[in-house]
């Protein structure tokens, strides 16, 4: 029987009814019975997939991995080291029967050829792959093809120089996968015995025992995470001993793992791994540290796992960081684009090892070796903390509730009186949040009480409390933090030390948390910011002139955690990105403008850029549309000055924006940036041409070397 016959024969049985849903059963029917229509085992998924409702397939993250990541993660983990073995059997054997041609012990040597062929031979038909998500088996049945095809090279080599027959003794049962789902695990097997029935039928060996299609019972119905045992304790799940590990876990992310799998599976998981994994990190984490266990205890050899792009930093890079202090990265793809469910999501693909002899190729590329964070180079990840950029960066209000007010109903409480005598200007501040950076200023309010205003002082201010009592109070008694219960009228989140901070300078610095550009502007003293902004307690303009250079912006990037993808941005951090980052001088210890040239030199070109920039927002011209001038942004500037620097001038016709900013416009906000940008390396003491990879590596030099201070 053809491969279609006989999973139709397995499709149209009553066993199978209960096996798969209909709607998959009927759609695989279809394909079988027309004759023109390919059968490729990988769509065995796809119909699968195409039956879960989306809002299921994106609660679990399910997703099916598309043939060109499984051929990237199989050639490198599973194929290349063994290629490589049959490159040097091969010379081997034929080394012995050239020799043998030659000699009288010709017949001792085609022995000795045939043993080594069929002991290698043997090593495939012996190497165990583990799938511990095999959803419907793509990445499997993959590996068994791979396998099929080599074990094939051997017995066409042996037969070409008439050695006895290898026999073919790759099979299914080598393979074994986990899989949660029922209907998938069922699908796993199926999947994997059509692809081989399938490879033998095109090959010529179709002669298979009966029954064809048995469960395979190395692909187990199981959770690979997390299990309970007899008492109803959770526990650790045991995997099977495989030289290669790989697949492609669920994407999901912690924000949305306790909806999707609920309170206790999320408690049980932080009980479970508590010893090796801090916090709660996405989903796909638990399968890379778990696959670095088996790394370690030798039961693998080699791991090849596939994740989003966000296992690069944050809470996530912890398992990474653990297996490059163990084991080693050899592989990675760090940020590749991938469509699933129709959008564009950006994904990263790794494999690691114990360090056996391979190359090491990141995005395609040899490199000396792989960082955790999936970079080359200067390994930022061992940066530390440094005490003298402590106290001088925060995170924005944190209000817990609807304190905003926008600028007419601001007008009317702040010209309103009060019983009291007490003005409303008291409690309603002017508020800045992220996009009033990025695109331009809206003006928007924010009622505060301060940090310990009690409430019979607050109801003094008529207005401004009965909108909050209305608006803020019915949400605030839904929190379960008891604080945020009863002191209802105040802000959410602790910024006792971001107003001390602030209150006594004019102005200070602010960037966005979160931003496609790392965008830093000055704040009046009057304004509170969003906690979507990072503030900064400085006034001076050298302080604003080195966050604005490249340099800081290159560091901040590498120290921060990219989002969706690079153009969605990347956070900005008072931490990590921040008190990590090596100043020219120690902050409050740098030479004052007056005493120092090279300070001045970067105040003079900070106010350069600000002043350069508030130019162009406002201009002062009747002559410019009033929709340009909401088109001008620092998003849309820097947006064309990233697309000079790439594509230089000439095709400014192609730019976006065109039509709001000029190319000198361009070509002057270049400049200002170069010049600061060599003033701060001057400030540093190095040289102007210099590389990043260079740069970063002065920088990390010098966090390591004050950090010892």
């Amino acid at each position: 029987m053809t491969p279609k016959q006989i999973l139709l024969n397995y499709l149209t049985s009553p066993l199978t009814q209960n096996r798969l849903p209909q709607a998959v059963i009927a759609e695989l029917q279809i394909i079988c019975r027309n004759e023109n229509a390919p059968l490729d085992p990988l769509m065995l998924g796809t119909v699968f997939q195409k039956t879960l409702h989306p809002e299921k397939r994106h609660q679990e993250g399910v997703h099916y991995t598309q043939r060109h990541e499984i051929e990237l993660i199989i050639d490198s983990v599973l194929m290349e080291p063994l290629l490589h073995e049959w490159d040097m059997v091969k010379a081997e054997a034929m080394s012995l029967l050239r020799v043998g041609q030659a000699s009288s012990l010709s017949t001792t040597n085609r022995q000795d050829a045939y043993a080594t062929l069929k002991a290698f031979a043997d090593k495939i038909a012996a190497t165990r792959v583990l799938d511990p998500a095999c959803g419907s088996g793509n990445f499997l049945y993959i590996a068994l093809q791979r396998l099929l095809d080599l074990q094939k090279e051997v017995m066409t080599f042996a037969e070409r120089y008439g050695l006895p027959a290898i026999p073919l003794t790759v099979s299914p049962h080598q393979l074994h996968g986990m899989e949660i789902n029922v209907y998938a695990h069922e699908l796993a097997q199926v999947t994997v015995w059509i692809g081989y029935i399938q490879w033998r039928y095109e090959n010529g060996l179709e002669k298979l025992p009966d029954p064809i299609l048995r469960p395979l019972d190395t692909i187990k119905r199981m959770d690979a995470i997390l299990g309970y045992d007899e008492q109803g304790n959770p526990i650790e799940p045991e995997w099977v001993a495989a030289e290669v590990i790989m697949g492609n876990p669920p994407f999901l992310g912690r924000q949305r793992m306790r909806s999707a799998l609920g309170n206790k599976y999320c408690h049980d998981l932080l009980k479970v791994y508590k010893q090796r994994i801090n916090g709660m990190p996405d989903l796909v984490c638990y399968w890379f540290d778990k696959a670095q266990v088996m790394l370690a205890n030798g039961q693998a050899k080699t791991v090849g796992l596939l994740a989003t792009q966000a296992i690069r930093g944050g809470t996530n890079r912890q398992v990474l960081e653990r297996i490059v202090k163990d084991n080693r990265i050899f592989m990675a793809w760090s940020d590749r684009e991938w469509l699933l469910a129709g959008a564009t999501v950006h994904i990263s693909l790794i494999g690691f090892d114990n360090g056996m002899e391979r190359k090491v190729r990141l995005n395609g590329q040899e490199v000396a070796y792989i960082n955790a964070d999936l970079t080359t180079g200067a390994d930022l990840i061992v940066a530390k903390k440094l005490t003298e950029n402590s106290k001088l960066s925060f995170q924005g209000l944190i209000l817990r509730g609807k304190f905003n007010l926008d600028a007419k109903t601001a007008m009317l409480m702040l010209n309103a009186k009060n019983c009291s005598g007490l003005h409303n200007q008291a409690v309603i501040k002017r508020h800045a949040i992220a996009r009033d950076i990025t695109g331009r200023m809206t003006h928007d309010y924010v009622i505060d009480f301060g940090l310990d205003m009690p409430e019979t002082e607050a109801q003094k201010y008529e207005l401004p409390y009965q909108y909050v009592k209305t608006h803020v109070y019915p949400t605030r008694q839904q929190v379960q933090q008891k604080t945020n219960q009863e002191l209802w009228w105040l802000h959410g989140g602790p910024t006792r030390a971001m107003r001390q901070a602030i209150k006594p300078l004019k102005r200070y610095i602010a960037t966005p948390r979160v931003g496609k550009h790392r965008l830093f502007v000055w704040l009046g003293a009057d304004i509170l910011p969003d906690t979507a902004l990072v503030v900064f307690a400085r006034a001076d303009d050298y302080f604003f002139g080195v966050l604005h250079s490249t340099w800081h912006e290159l560091w901040a990037r590498r120290m921060g955690t990219q989002l969706r993808d690079a153009v969605s941005g990347f956070r900005y951090t008072s931490t990590t990105t921040f008190q990590t980052f090596p100043f020219p001088y120690p902050p409050g210890h740098e030479p004052s403008e007056m005493d120092s040239p090279i300070v001045k030199r970067i105040a003079d070109y900070a106010r350069q850029l600000v002043q350069f920039r508030n130019d162009w927002l406002n201009p002062n011209t009747a002559d410019i549309d009033e929709t340009v001038i909401k088109k001008r942004t620092l998003t849309n500037l820097y947006n064309a000055l990233s697309y000079y620097r790439e594509v230089r001038p000439g095709h400014e016709n192609a730019w976006p924006g065109r039509l709001f900013f000029s190319l000198a416009d361009i070509e002057t906000l270049d400049w200002i940036h170069t010049q600061l940008d060599h003033a701060v390396l001057d400030a540093y003491g190095w040289g102007h041409d210099l590389s990043e990879a260079q740069i970063l590596e002065h920088l990390l030099a010098l966090n390591l070397a004050r950090a010892k201070i």
